[in-house]
């Protein structure tokens, strides 16, 4: 769901990768190893993680020469060694959607249809997103990811789409960091890649003078 934008920071100039995550996921030290993986090592890197990939950028920052990041509608990892995969109200709300396998459906069966519609510019990206989900384990978000210390001294900016992740926003601008919010849904960047792919070299052009 982020190539749209890889691919205007690519006419950029900017060498991008788009890591998927590994199938199956059976917790977050797989998705920890995936991304490792899939990330190109001996270079710097800027990360830019979307949804629930901000807690993992303690795990990689320690594990890879991270330059900076920019936050897009994240989560963030908290200060612990390890960070809740999700917060309580989700988890009980997701172990009524688990099967009888202890899979979950895969992420937009886990809302009304009507509210997710909204977040999509028309069926075909909608089809493209529903493709390139995994089925979760119920257990994958009672687990916690590792969060070593030093991510917090890390250039860092963040971009929130409306107002989802509110509360990480505020808290970014409590850390000082960079922020701005486009407004419009979770999938924002479906919806306007060019103007999130702007918004994101200028947060990350902002952090990097702090």
């Amino acid at each position: 769901m982020w190539e749209p934008v890889a691919e205007r920071l690519r006419a950029d100039g900017r060498p991008v990768t788009v890591p998927d995550l590994p199938d199956p996921v059976a917790s977050p030290a797989d998705v920890v190893a995936g991304l490792l993986d899939r990330l190109p090592a001996g270079e710097p890197l800027v990360l830019v993680p979307h949804s629930n990939a901000g807690l993992y950028v303690a795990a990689l920052a320690s594990a890879r020469r991270v330059q900076a990041v920019v936050f897009v509608d994240a989560g963030l990892p908290s200060s612990a060694p390890g960070t809740p995969a999700a917060p309580p109200a989700l988890r009980e709300h997701l172990a009524t959607l688990a099967g009888a396998d202890g899979l979950l459906p895969p992420w937009t069966g886990w809302w009304p249809a009507a509210g997710l519609d909204e977040l999509f510019p028309d069926a075909g990206s909608r089809a493209a997103v529903e493709g390139e989900q995994r089925r979760l384990p119920l257990s994958y978000f009672a687990a916690e990811v590792p969060s070593p210390a030093g991510w917090e001294r890390l250039p860092a900016a963040y971009l929130g789409f409306g107002d989802t992740y509110a509360e990480e926003r505020a808290e970014a601008v409590a850390r000082g960091w960079p922020t701005r919010t486009l407004p419009g849904g979770h999938l924002h960047q479906l919806v306007d890649p060019a103007g999130v792919a702007a918004a994101v070299l200028r947060l990350l052009g902002e952090a990097r003078r702090d």
